[in-house]
């Protein structure tokens, strides 16, 4: 990416801190040669006049800045890398995560409806079922009126028989009994 750039701005800074003081890279070299923009024309006054290791500073002071202005700008451009990276990352968790809410929400409606089938199944039965029993409670009550109404009868028969013959039942009361 650009990672090389730094190490090559440690080499030249210890390529140069190893060097003897009098020995000259050829970037050094090449500055000296080339007459900086903002140097002033001689006048041959030796006050105004730049002296060669105050030039040699003052180029040394330039390519100090620039090289801390690219590490400034690798180390932006490598943090706004990051952020971008984590930004993905965490669209990513964000869609996951959506897609995880709607399948579970999708197998709780599935689980929902099969419970409201079950219930009103159940419900049905036990409609059928209470139905059954009042059913079976009318038979039972018709046939218990159908069996008072047969012993109704025969009472009437039994005491038809009575007043014909004239006789008076045993078991009428136990009090008026002979």
């Amino acid at each position: 990416m650009g990672e090389g750039k730094p190490m090559k701005a440690e080499a030249e800074a210890s390529s140069v801190s190893a060097r003897a003081p009098d020995q000259k890279t050829p970037v050094q070299e090449q500055k000296e040669s080339v007459s900086p923009v903002s140097e002033k024309p001689e006048t041959g006054d030796p006050t105004t006049e730049m002296t060669s290791t105050d030039r040699d500073a003052e180029l040394e002071k330039v390519e100090s800045e620039k090289r801390y202005a690219l590490i400034k700008a690798w180390e932006e451009n490598e943090k706004a890398k990051v952020e971008n990276k984590t930004h993905k990352k965490i669209l990513a968790v964000a869609s996951w995560e959506t897609t995880k809410k709607a399948y579970v929400e999708t197998q709780i409606k599935k689980y929902e409806e099969k419970v409201e089938k079950k219930k009103a199944k159940y419900a049905e039965k036990k409609k059928n079922k209470i139905a059954e029993i009042h059913k079976e409670r009318e038979e039972k009550r018709a046939m218990v009126e159908a069996k008072r109404e047969e012993q109704y009868r025969k009472v009437e028969e039994i005491a038809a028989r009575y007043r014909s013959l004239g006789y008076m039942p045993r078991k009428f009361l136990g009090c008026f009994a002979n």
